[in-house]
């Protein structure tokens, strides 16, 4: 029997949250210690579904659904966000693979069942790939709905058995410019998982990013205060737990490029990069992604690696391996309701605006993300 509790994130179940994500789908963005941090920075109101299996002597946590209460304008319709704050590149939920049809049913139920909570639920980036995605379709046809497809795309993801590219032009530029890299000088890669580590290669990532592009355009993580303090805390509740690390290239001693690394059960998760600008010729981003990707398949832990960016990013040209993504709206009452009318209307509007952008650049050379893909290969 599997029943639902929501509240708001806290950390004590932080026990069962690892005992969880070692036999369930991955989903880092779920994590509580990142939820407790969204909920103290006041940057979004996170409801956080557990559903738990209740046995003879003692429950066992089998599945994990966070959401944020979201509307875009003071008088617009509350709606369920699936991506539960800013910086949030997955919605899907955990859940443990023997209960996922349960715990998907139990979740519709419990959302129902809540009077403070709509019946909207916008599901963007959804991992369509897991097993929660055909649970879910299952279950919405059950109850006779079909939910909206708004989008589909294909993320860079690769695993230990497929998706990295060992030979090819990309592999000969990657080894020429390391080649170029080393006549600088030593060059090195340091990967530390120990929370003050993270911490202090955490602000060499913000410097390297203030210094960037970003910075002059105002949207690099230090160009907002908020920002700043709410990416700080969620690294760090992050890294107490080594759920999170900054990897930095080095040229003698100085860091040239940095990726922030997010980790949950057997999958790491690509977050943010920057790099210094100087050195762009050299590629130095893509380096640092090629040789921290051998060196966390080279461990026993990380069998994934999720980009957490689009097919047009630096990172489809390292991997061949995609991950199928969706984006979804549904309304789990019994009829369509003017909320959920409202929200499509608006997503839809957004979709075609997005439409003519991608054919305007098209027509000036400027690539895009792919909107529909083919099946494509399990990972």
């Amino acid at each position: 029997m599997v029943s639902v509790t929501i509240d708001s994130p806290n950390l004590a179940i932080g026990p069962q949250w690892d005992d969880l994500v070692r036999r369930a789908s991955s989903n880092v963005f779920m994590n509580p210690a990142a939820l407790k941090a969204v909920c103290e920075a006041d940057l979004a109101e996170v409801r956080m579904m557990l559903a738990w299996e209740q046995g003879a002597e003692s429950r066992r946590l089998v599945g994990v659904w966070a959401m944020q209460l979201r509307k875009v304008a003071p008088f617009w319709p509350v709606f369920l966000e699936a991506l539960p704050y800013n910086y949030a590149f997955l919605s899907s939920p955990v859940i443990d693979p023997a209960f996922v049809d349960e715990v998907i049913a139990a979740f519709f139920v419990a959302i129902e069942a809540t009077s403070s909570l709509p019946n909207v639920l916008s599901m963007k980036a959804f991992d369509a790939e897991c097993p929660s995605y055909p649970a879910m379709l299952k279950v919405l046809a059950g109850r006779g709905i079909k939910p909206l497809v708004l989008c589909e795309h294909a993320r860079p993801f690769v695993t230990r058995e497929f998706g990295v590219k060992r030979a090819g032009s990309t592999r000969k530029k990657l080894r020429q410019d390391w080649n170029r890299l080393t006549a600088l000088g030593a060059v090195d890669v340091i990967n530390e998982r120990t929370p003050a580590g993270a911490g202090q290669a955490f602000e060499t990532f913000l410097a390297l990013e203030q210094a960037s592009w970003k910075g002059a355009r105002g949207t690099a993580l230090l160009s907002d205060p908020g920002d700043a303090a709410f990416v700080r805390k969620l690294l760090r509740e992050l890294a107490a737990g080594q759920d999170a690390s900054v990897a930095l290239l080095r040229v003698n001693g100085e860091a040239v490029a940095a990726q922030v690394l997010m980790y949950c059960g057997a999958t790491a998760y690509t977050w943010k990069t920057a790099f210094d600008a100087r050195y762009a010729k050299y590629s130095p981003g893509t380096l640092l992604i090629d040789r921290v990707t051998d060196e966390l398949f080279a461990g026993p832990d990380i069998f994934a690696i999720n980009s957490c960016a689009a097919e047009t990013s630096f990172m489809a040209q390292l991997w061949a391996g995609r991950r199928a993504m969706v984006d979804l709206l549904v309304d789990i009452g019994p009829a369509k309701s003017l909320r959920y009318h409202m929200e499509a209307g608006r997503q839809l509007g957004y979709e075609r605006l997005r439409d003519v952008r991608d054919r305007l650049r098209g027509r000036l050379g400027v690539p895009t993300a792919k909107k529909l893909v083919p099946a494509t290969r399990q990972a």
